[in-house]
């Protein structure tokens, strides 16, 4: 990806989620999509059921691959969790800012490797509230957790965080302008909730300084997804030309 938010584009920005059971299912929302989007999302799901054999095809196809595992161990296996990634060709890979920071200084040594991604640490996942983290131990409000998690990340060498639209901000300020800050829970307006709690709009997003967005079920369940993912596009190239 471009080094700065002023050089994407909005085909730069939109990662589609292939949270699908199987690989004939989310070939078939790819091809449903064809050329509309650069980017795909995928996850444990997908993932398991297909193996690096989903992110091959799409990357034989021209696509780049967000592979979204959260990887979270003791430091050597993820090290070589991100070794054996980078064979299959994904551009980005998750791991979870709570693993620590000997595990991510572990991962991003391992990623200093020609041909592997890019990586992203988790910090609280969107499907969490101050109740949820409570429930864990984390009396920290959920903010609070998300930059504590972020600078322990980019002190370890991380190139970029996965927060929600609510820390995107307070993060793009005090990491700087060249972190890659990807936000999932987007809901474009009229959209359903879903089991996200820290939710926003393409153009919300965008303008607290959001990189990258991360949206699923709006566009692959949409009636018609190729219109839905146009209309997000839209969205995201209006909220960068009225932040410029």
């Amino acid at each position: 990806m471009p080094s700065t938010q002023k050089d994407l584009t909005s085909r730069d920005r939109l990662a589609v989620a292939l949270d699908l059971p199987n690989e004939r299912e989310a070939m078939k929302v790819v091809d449903r999509l064809g050329d509309t989007c650069q980017w795909f999302k995928v996850g444990l799901e997908l993932y398991y059921a297909a193996g690096n054999s989903i992110v091959q095809q799409l990357r034989d196809r021209g696509f780049n691959v967000f592979l979204d595992l959260k990887l979270h161990d003791i430091p050597n296996t993820v090290a070589g969790a991100v070794r054996s990634v980078a064979e299959a060709g994904a551009s980005l890979l998750t791991i979870h800012a709570g693993g620590g920071a000997a595990m991510m200084s572990a991962a991003a040594e391992a990623a200093s490797a020609p041909g592997s991604p890019r990586l992203l640490a988790v910090t609280v996942l969107t499907s969490m509230d101050s109740n949820e983290l409570t429930g864990i131990g984390i009396t920290a409000p959920p903010a609070e957790q998300v930059l504590r998690l972020a600078r322990l990340a980019q002190a370890s060498g991380i190139d970029g965080m996965v927060c929600s639209a609510e820390e995107v901000a307070t993060l793009r300020k005090e990491t700087g302008p060249s972190t890659l800050l990807v936000i999932p829970g987007i809901r474009p307006t009229g959209s359903a909730i879903g089991d996200q709690r820290r939710i926003a709009t393409p153009a919300e997003a965008i303008a607290r300084g959001a990189s990258m967005l991360v949206v699923g079920r709006p566009i692959t369940r949409a009636y018609d997804p190729v219109e839905a993912a146009r209309a997000i596009l839209q969205e995201i190239e209006h909220a960068q030309t009225a932040a410029r």
